[in-house]
């Protein structure tokens, strides 16, 4: 792996436009050290053109960069990674790709996905959603805190879980094995994302 991999993904949506690379902006300047862009309802044109604009938010404080689903995006812009889903290009296919430099991160609900994904040349796994959440229609059954862990004890790399992630949460998540969360609206949504931010950062550091 080819940089380290935060412990906070903030999320942020190519059809927010200049809200969203604001809240993107705060995060960053707040210490998120992980930002993932996703899209839903763009055209191509509208996802390259934020991807390379939150890039260039990312890079001068060294904040990694990544893009949802679409290996190809994340390369012309520049960044540094791809989150792959489970529809998306299999991880191996993306490999050979991207490259051994690119992070790339795989989807898993279940240890025995785990363990093929990370054989495949996953680099960190995406697991949720832990608890129920309204940011993203058609998902499965929320893991849990024990699903999250189930996951985590199968492999030897960093587990990200999403989905419903709160300040007061991630405790628990930690302790089921989680390297960190990934949040939606916990940032992006928040009236104050930079304050939102901090508070998830101080709790994945142990501070009350």
């Amino acid at each position: 792996m080819s940089r380290a991999l935060g412990g906070l993904h903030v999320l942020t949506d190519a059809a927010g436009g200049p809200r969203a690379l604001a809240a993107v902006a705060a995060a960053v300047s707040a210490g998120a050290p992980v930002v993932q862009v996703r899209a839903k309802d763009c055209t191509d044109r509208v996802l390259v053109e934020f991807a390379g604009q939150v890039v260039d938010i990312c890079a001068p404080t060294g904040v990694t960069c990544l893009v949802n689903d679409r290996v190809d995006v994340a390369l012309a812009v520049g960044a540094h990674g791809t989150h792959l889903g489970a529809t998306d290009l299999p991880v191996a296919a993306a490999r050979r790709v991207a490259g051994p430099g690119h992070l790339l991160g795989g989807t898993a609900r279940d240890p025995e996905t785990a363990r093929r994904l990370v054989a495949e040349g996953a680099d960190y796994l995406g697991v949720g959603p832990a608890w129920p959440t309204t940011t993203k229609t058609g998902l499965p059954d929320a893991l849990g805190p024990a699903g999250v862990a189930a996951v985590a004890a199968a492999v030897d790399v960093p587990v990200i879980a999403i989905g419903g992630v709160t300040a007061e949460r991630v405790a628990a998540l930690l302790a089921a094995g989680a390297a960190g969360v990934a949040v939606v609206g916990a940032v992006t949504g928040a009236p104050d994302p930079t304050a939102a931010t901090r508070e998830l950062l101080r709790a994945l550091a142990g501070a009350p």
